[in-house]
């Protein structure tokens, strides 16, 4: 993996659930332990429910553009600790989060 900021606005391109189409949102990511993290406070984005459903997820960064797999998160302490990176001494850090755990293919 190439991606070595801590935290970055990636794309993240999904394949619709529905139209089975790429979708694609930019987002703030967090990269820990050699892995990608997406969050948001619910579960209702579409690029949530299409990462749900077909985890082969691509993220365009700076030029290059990464396949992976995406994981929903259900340890609760991970997500906090996500939340803490994410968004660093703000108060929206405490929220519950839903996130999303992607592995990027070598």
């Amino acid at each position: 993996m190439e991606i070595k900021e801590k935290i970055f606005r990636p794309i993240l391109i999904t394949k619709g659930r529905v139209s089975g189409k790429p979708h694609s949102v930019e987002l703030r990511a967090v990269n820990h332990n050699g892995k990608i993290y997406v969050s948001r406070h619910r579960p209702d984005g579409d690029w949530f429910k299409n990462a749900i459903k077909n985890p082969a997820i691509k993220i365009e960064y700076n030029g290059q553009t990464y396949s992976g797999r995406a994981n929903e998160i259900t340890d609760e302490e991970l997500n906090k600790k996500i939340s803490e990176l994410k968004y660093p001494g703000e108060e929206r850090a405490k929220e519950k989060r839903v996130t999303i755990e992607i592995t990027l293919e070598e």
